[in-house]
């Protein structure tokens, strides 16, 4: 008898995986960028647009189709026709490559975890210099949260050609960070549907403790009006509309076949088309929810710049005109400024160059995304706040729990074809193949631990799924509209669910997604195109800070390399399924 496939405790547990998974540190991290970006309070005007026609009908499809096949993504798609099992093949090779970096973003959460418990926190204060007679001159020259991440977490190299050795502190981290994500997933469904509870509910408690906190920072109502002021001129920026759907489509998790293995463990009769729903505003709400609190410390941090900028000028003025303490403010400073070029033009001329713009605007414009404001600006905010111990665990804390999520809907796009192949499972019990998948994307992910490391992990966070996705989400849904028949799958979810399939859902799958799809596949191949050499950031210790260079030849072989590894199996699939089916009809010919 064959096994009876597992599923989960109840469609609670479902939701909370899909959640877990889908609301991950793009919502924390990327989506304010794009607020900042994109015209503040007017972004929430294409976004809102995208997830209505992109979001919510891509992610119904997928969750219907894992229901409907009950398998992993190769089986699901392997079902509906044979020559579109390199679809799944395709996901899984995208999912196996993010599951060996993105668990490096864990790997830097625990190493900053860590550290927040010592008193002062160690990316407060710059280090002594070798003589101790001074500040460390690289630190001097940025700042000391850039110098602890850049020095002390990566210990950067000046390029990508130049590796240097695997390093011990982030490659234990990295360890550990495997070590968690294997007990989590080590039982199926049973481990993991308990597992999410925590993952998708904990970083939720962390926002709420953090917008209380971030209100009642001083300035953080800068920050606030920043977010909220819509600039109207962005709605006719091309670039505002393809990076909301882009933020949609990735933010939910489409194509990398973790949604299909999570709805495959569902009862047949679950009411998949709720769900999606469901998850997908819970998923944008909380990019905007994140968004508020990242503004307001956003606008904490701004302000406290812009007013020690303030404070210097105000000292250097008063000590270089003699002027009485008290008497220079930051309300008269023009004033005085204009006051004393006019009365000491030589005097004046030489101070000038000493003295600062300072400016809350150019402040709160500064816009960083990615690592960069999860392990630079907001420590920078953190390092200024009462009790920065305290916010720093919790920060960090946050940050885990929402990397732990995703990790567990990544590794089940590749476990549940594995766990599903009967050639494997005979031989193999789901405990060991689960430990081969964590040892093996571990030991190859230790070369994100390298000095070179983080320019390694910028090249695949940047090229490892964004053409391949939009590829297979595209093929997605031309297979389940044109190949599999909409009309057939409209009966099998009339059969799953006893409700009718709404018109919405079909004009959505059938036209208008797959024409955005397409829309933004053109989109980002004629900007690879257009943008000639690829060049990445690089950071100069002598400068202390980021400089551009091109990418080497070698780097550019592994870029190509891991964007045609994944969409090649499509086409190599298909004509292995169709050679292997005329060979097996010319074998079966009668014999005249």
């Amino acid at each position: 008898m064959e096994k009876a496939r597992p599923q989960w405790g109840n469609p609670l547990q479902f939701v909370f995986a899909c959640i877990s998974y889908a609301v991950g540190l793009g919502n924390v991290w990327r989506f304010p960028y794009l607020c900042q970006m994109y015209g503040g309070g007017s972004f929430l005007v294409p976004y809102i647009i995208m997830l209505i026609v992109e979001g919510i009908p891509l992610l119904y499809l997928e969750l219907a189709v894992g229901q409907r096949m009950r398998q992993g993504s190769i089986g699901a798609w392997r079902t509906i026709s044979p020559y579109l099992s390199g679809v799944g093949v395709a996901s899984v090779v995208v999912s196996f490559f993010l599951s060996m970096y993105y668990n490096v973003i864990n790997a830097w959460g625990f190493w900053y975890l860590f550290h927040s418990f010592q008193d002062p926190l160690p990316w407060s204060v710059c280090p002594l210099n070798s003589n101790r007679t001074g500040y460390d001159e690289e630190c001097e020259k940025a700042t000391s949260t850039q110098y602890f991440w850049y020095r002390k977490t990566l210990n950067i190299s000046p390029s990508i050609q130049e590796s240097g050795g695997v390093q011990w502190e982030p490659a234990l981290c990295l360890t550990l960070a495997w070590l968690m994500v294997y007990l989590c997933i080590l039982r199926g469904t049973e481990s993991t549907g308990k597992v999410v509870y925590f993952t998708a509910s904990m970083p939720y408690c962390v926002l709420i403790i953090y917008l209380v906190r971030g209100l009642t920072l001083h300035g953080a109502t800068n920050g606030l009006m920043y977010m909220f002021t819509p600039k109207m001129e962005q709605l006719a920026n091309p670039k505002a509309w393809i990076n909301a759907a882009t933020q949609i489509f990735f933010s939910l998790g489409l194509g990398f076949g973790s949604l299909i293995a999570f709805a495959s463990y569902n009862e047949p009769t679950n009411n998949c088309q709720k769900h999606a729903i469901i998850v997908s505003i819970i998923n944008s709400s909380t990019s905007i929810f994140s968004s508020i609190v990242t503004f307001s410390i956003y606008g904490f941090k701004a302000t406290f710049n812009y007013e020690n900028c303030l404070n210097k000028v105000i000292l250097l003025l008063t000590n270089s005109f003699d002027l009485e303490d008290g008497f220079l403010t930051a309300s008269n400073l023009e004033e005085v400024k204009d006051y004393l070029a006019s009365t000491y033009p030589n005097k004046y001329s030489e101070v000038f160059p000493h003295i600062r713009n300072c400016s809350l605007e150019s402040e709160l414009d500064t816009a960083v995304q990615g690592t960069g404001l999860a392990f630079i600006v907001y420590t920078e905010a953190i390092k200024n706040m009462e009790v920065s111990q305290l916010w720093s665990v919790l920060y960090f804390f946050m940050l885990l729990m929402l990397g732990m999520g995703s990790m567990l809907g990544n590794t089940a796009a590749l476990l549940t074809p594995l766990t599903d192949s009967k050639l494997i499972s005979s031989y193999l019990p789901k405990e060991v193949i689960s430990g081969l998948v964590c040892l093996i994307s571990c030991a190859i992910g230790m070369v994100f631990t390298m000095e070179a490391g983080n320019y390694w992990f910028d090249i695949f966070n940047d090229y490892a799924a964004t053409l391949s996705l939009l590829l297979i989400v595209l093929v997605e849904t031309i297979a389940v509209c044109y190949v599999y028949g909409l009309k057939r799958f409209e009966g099998d979810l009339r059969v799953m669910t006893g409700r009718t399939l709404n018109w919405y859902w079909k004009v959505m799958w059938a036209f208008v997604s797959p024409l955005l799809i397409i829309g933004l596949f053109i989109f980002y191949l004629s900007d690879y195109i257009l943008t000639g050499t690829l060049q990445y950031q690089a950071w100069d210790a002598t400068q202390g800070q980021l400089v551009t260079k091109d990418y080497p030849p070698h780097a550019l072989a592994v870029i190509g390399l891991l964007v045609a590894s994944s969409i090649m199996w499509i086409p190599l699939v298909a004509l292995g399924t169709f050679i292997r089916n005329r060979l097996e009809r010319g074998g079966s010919s009668p014999v005249a």
